[in-house]
């Protein structure tokens, strides 16, 4: 059943992409998600993850981590409302080169669901940033 609701949970993101083209005017997904701290530990959890993942750790192996955590809660921060500046490379050119296709994405994604859920976070906020993030699925894609 979890399997199933994220299969639905993943397709939805494209739909729910097209509603999230600009940061929230408010920061209430920004406070919902623990506000810096709390997307701190998310990424952290997702990095984690992703480290234990063999469908795409090999994309992160010559990646700084201190820096990656640092820019992705950052993007994280923005994308939830939170009073955050991104000053990392664009989501094309941190990507340039890897071919991530849409199974490699979506395991990333499940990485992230992963670690939302074992912080609490519930569903229908997990949902709020999938979808602010989701906008940008199509500068990591190149598959």
């Amino acid at each position: 059943m979890r399997t199933s609701l994220r299969c639905l949970l993943l397709g939805s993101l494209a739909l729910l992409a097209a509603c999230a083209t600009q940061p929230p005017k408010d920061d209430s997904l920004y406070r919902a998600l623990g506000e810096r701290e709390g997307i701190n530990r998310i990424v952290e959890g997702m990095l984690i993850n992703v480290a234990h993942d063999p469908g795409i750790n090999r994309h992160f192996q010559h990646v700084e981590p201190i820096r990656l955590r640092d820019k992705l809660v950052e993007k994280f921060c923005v994308e939830a409302g939170g009073p955050c500046t991104y000053t990392g490379d664009s989501l094309a050119e941190a990507h340039k080169g890897q071919n991530i296709g849409t199974a490699e994405f979506n395991a990333l994604v499940e990485d992230l669901i992963d670690s939302m859920d074992a912080r609490g976070i519930p569903v229908a906020t997990q949902n709020r940033l999938l979808a602010r993030l989701a906008a940008e699925r199509g500068e990591v894609i190149k598959k």
